[in-house]
């Protein structure tokens, strides 16, 4: 990978077996200062009770003998039990620069324990470390802490604190603290993750985290327990809430063998907020999902989405565009958000030649967007929604307006090329907002709320190229500089593009690297790619590396691989399709940074989000790979992991695969 960014790796750990005094206590150091050590009560511990939700009773242990064989280094013990023996060893050997360790529990009791918890644990030292966990929790998530407290996972590194979760939870499967004091650092644990055999608990999964301490942390695996602000034994199973996921301890029988592998790893870094990209792209080159053969054809994917999009065109008296909802009878074209009426009529000028020249193509491209280009402009920019009923409009926000003045700003762009449609409309359009938005953006207290307003970079970029205007240039850039100050540091990590969240998404990330990128082609001023990069890296941690293997239900009908597929915020904590919306600009960073995984990557994601289409080109928005749901019976938890809500089919699930399709054809990326 060619480092973009100020903060990449500047040097690596040494990993060692033996402490000072001689004895065998396995740490990782940055030059002479140990950072990652078992812990001062032993290498190796197990709870044998549990009380007031959560593990008790803990007996430790520390190695007794070393040995080698062949590149593992292996180190054994015993933790002597009221019930008898439990054998444990541990062998390590470096891969490709990270720990792997194998940890082994034997039980050699004559009999079955119970309320039994086994652990992985490792000091991290340092006070006040953040946390990045994939997905979950965005160092602290400070924004969705301090807006809607209690529909995210929250985490200040302050003693007593603990963060965690399922194995299946993390789209990416590792914990990291960072330290940003005098040593920078990167710490981290990559866990296999892993089901255990329970007869007493359905779908018993491994947990990992981190808890804090007054001068350390640690960064843990168990065998079950997750908790997380302050409770234990929940799990963060709906939008605002939680559900009881309790006695998650486990029974071991005579000679019964339970192992966990992990990995370790350690690193300085030179800028805060950066800790977080290594293991990013360890986690790409671990599991490698790259293998496409089992998953949806590109053809079947287009042509599919292509029958979806017809049959939401809806036309009238004074209006024609796309149905955001599967309601005939009560039509509404919205622009941006859940709608994405603006985005067909870029992608279909680019795809026409692949669904025949279909005749209806030309039609709904310059019908759709002279409709929208007759939408109320003010200061506040457009409305999005028009109802044809009532023929209202409402909703404006920046969300929904910057993306479809991108969608409008790239379709005169293709029409410039292929000179078959008359943008006169769409032009005077796109003025007008990008007027309004860089008015608003080029004055002193410009103070936007969140990250969302950084989706006015993108159709700026392109718009200053497209009528020559040094305005529009100045505007894209300041946001871009501004966005850049506010977010690489990451003490306010990217939030706030999901309209039904107030906390840290992939979405604010995507808007961010979107704009950072159009921002370099429009300057080629290389710090707005290390930008670009930073907020790439942020998407990619949301996106799942890695086939999660699921319970009975809805998406093991279809054997659904979750490889590809984006969990969608630290507050919703499902998967969705919408990393399909970024999987290009993911293949052009591959390309800019001359990373073949990350080309590689952006094609799984295209493709494997096409699962689950049916027969009349439709899918839903929330697909359940872990422990949490937002519609149907949210009552028990153990129901709601495989679930899929499939009717909620809103139309940027169709619009976001041809507006994907049709830039990788500008690029011209054969998937």
């Amino acid at each position: 990978m060619l480092n973009l960014i100020a903060g990449t790796v500047s040097a690596q750990s040494v990993f060692k077996l033996k402490d000072d005094n001689g004895g065998i206590r396995p740490k990782l150091q940055l030059g002479e200062k140990t950072i990652i050590s078992a812990p001062d009560e032993g290498l190796w511990s197990v709870a044998t009770a549990w009380e007031n939700k959560w593990p008790a009773q803990w007996h430790h242990a520390s190695p007794v003998s070393m040995e080698q064989s062949g590149d593992w280094q292996i180190v054994k013990g015993e933790i002597v039990l009221p019930q008898g023996v439990m054998k444990v060893r541990d062998a390590y050997r470096n891969e490709k620069g990270l720990v792997h360790c194998i940890r082994r529990f034997e039980w050699t009791g004559k009999s079955d324990i119970d309320s039994l918890t086994l652990s992985v644990r490792w000091n991290v030292t340092g006070k006040g470390l953040q946390a990045f966990l994939p997905g979950i929790v965005y160092y602290g998530n400070p924004s969705g802490t301090k807006n809607t407290p209690n529909c995210v996972a929250s985490y200040s590194g302050k003693a007593g604190e603990k963060a965690i979760f399922e194995d299946h939870r993390y789209p990416m499967p590792f914990a990291c603290l960072e330290s940003s004091v005098a040593d920078k650092f990167g710490a981290v644990i990559h866990t296999v993750p892993s089901p255990l055999r329970d007869a007493k608990l359905f779908d018993h999964w491994w947990s990992m985290g981190v808890e804090a301490f007054d001068d350390h942390a640690e960064l843990v695996l168990y065998s079950g327990p997750i908790t997380y602000n302050n409770h234990p034994s929940i799990a963060k199973a709906i939008q605002c809430g939680n559900l009881a996921y309790d006695n998650t301890y486990i029974k071991m029988s005579p000679d019964q063998v339970i192992e966990k592998s992990f990995y370790l790893d350690l690193y300085t870094i030179n800028t805060q907020g950066t800790a977080f990209q290594k293991p990013v792209y360890d986690a790409i080159e671990m599991y490698k999902p790259f293998y496409t053969e089992d998953l949806p054809s590109y053809k079947e994917i287009l042509d599919s989405k292509f029958i979806l999009a017809k049959s939401r065109w809806v036309e009238g008296n004074g209006y024609a565009g796309f149905n955001m909802y599967d309601r005939p009878s009560n039509p509404e074209i919205v622009m941006g958000w859940c709608g994405q009426a603006g985005s067909p009529g870029f992608s279909l000028q680019n795809l026409k030649s692949r669904f025949g020249n279909d005749a209806s193509i030309d039609k709904m491209v310059q019908q759709s967007l002279d409709f929208l280009s007759t939408y109320p402009v003010s200061g506040e920019g457009f409305p999005v929604v028009y109802n044809v009923n009532s023929k209202k409009y409402a909703n404006p926000d920046p969300v929904s307006n910057g993306q479809g003045m991108y969608n409008i700003a790239k379709a005169i762009e293709a029409a410039r090329k292929n000179k078959r449609y008359d943008t006169t409309k769409w032009e005077e359009f796109l003025k007008k907002t990008c007027d309004v938005a860089s008015s608003r953006i080029l004055q002193s207290d410009w103070s936007p709320r969140s990250t969302a307003e950084g989706f006015y970079m993108a159709p700026l970029a392109i718009a200053s190229k497209l009528f020559n205007n040094e305005t529009y240039r100045k505007a894209a850039v300041k946001a871009a500089d501004y966005y850049a100050k506010r977010h690489l540091l990451m003490v306010e990590p990217y939030w706030g593009g999901t309209l039904d969240a107030s906390g840290e998404d992939k979405e604010g990330a995507w808007a961010a690297f979107q704009g950072f990128l159009n921002v370099y082609d429009l300057t080629k001023d290389p710090k707005y790619l290390a930008y670009a990069q930073h907020a790439c890296d942020v998407c990619l941690s949301y996106v799942v590396v890695w086939d999660i293997p699921l319970t009975p239900g809805r998406m093991a009908d279809y054997r659904f691989k979750t490889r590809g597929w984006t969990v969608v915020s630290a507050q919703n904590q499902h998967i969705d399709i919408y990393g399909v919306l970024f999987a290009p600009e993911v293949y052009r960073m591959g390309e800019l940074t001359k990373n073949e995984n990350l080309k590689r990557l952006a094609k799984t994601m295209f493709l494997t989000c096409g699962q689950l289409t049916d027969p009349y080109g439709s899918q839903g928005e929330q697909m359940q790979h872990t422990n949490f749901a937002q519609r149907g019976d949210m009552s028990n938890v153990f129901l709601l992991r495989g679930g899929y809500s499939e009717h909620w089919t809103v139309f940027w699930i169709t619009a976001h695969f041809l507006n994907a399709a049709a830039r990788f054809e500008e690029m011209g990326v054969v998937l």
